[in-house]
């Protein structure tokens, strides 16, 4: 089984990437391999809305989401981490998740199904500051129709509300044996 983690956080080693790093770390302890894709460091744009895509299921733009969507494509499990802004996914978490657009206009224009029968599965991991009731309802709504667009099932979320500081998850060590061990469930097929 193989996962690729997309990193959201404009923040290297903030608190959603910490505790991907955990997830990361039971996936491979339960022998699966993990990839990383930092959205922060790569030239992204966002989708123009121009209809390219519905010709060919292909985006017009050429960018680094050439690569991103091959590595996608090529992923048995994929998880989507981003911490809260605003009630929402960070800006570089949503301009990837619009440029598959050009998914969506294959499956649903163009009637090309992907991968469907093999099981493969997406995930979403979000830390938010605040302790809101409905903080991560937003995200968890978008990763819902963004995964259907790939062909994958949402299998499930690792949320955790009110961290705040930079770092301040590692000062929880249950919420980082948590997410170890939401790692090592995926890989065993329990998520």
């Amino acid at each position: 089984m193989h996962m690729l983690i997309v990193l959201g956080s404009p923040r290297k080693n903030g608190n959603s990437e910490i505790m991907a790093q955990h997830v990361a770390q039971g996936i491979e302890k339960g022998g699966g391999t993990v990839e990383y894709i930092r959205l922060n460091s790569l030239n992204l744009s966002p989708c123009q809305g121009c209809g390219g895509c519905e010709g060919t299921g292909n985006c017009v733009i050429e960018d680094d989401m050439v690569d991103i969507y091959e590595r996608v494509d090529a992923a048995d499990r994929v998880l989507v981490v981003s911490p809260v802004y605003f009630y929402g996914l960070t800006a570089q978490t949503k301009i990837f998740i619009d440029r598959f657009q050009a998914r969506w206009s294959r499956k649903h224009i163009l009637g090309v199904r992907y991968r469907q029968e093999e099981g493969r599965k997406g995930y979403l991991l979000s830390v938010a500051a605040t302790k809101g009731a409905k903080v991560f309802d937003c995200n968890l709504l978008i990763l819902k129709y963004f995964f259907d667009a790939l062909d994958m099932a949402f299998a499930d979320s690792l949320l955790l509300k009110g961290v705040d500081h930079q770092g301040a998850v590692r000062e929880l060590p249950a919420e980082l044996e948590r997410a170890e061990a939401f790692g090592r469930d995926i890989v065993t097929g329990v998520r």
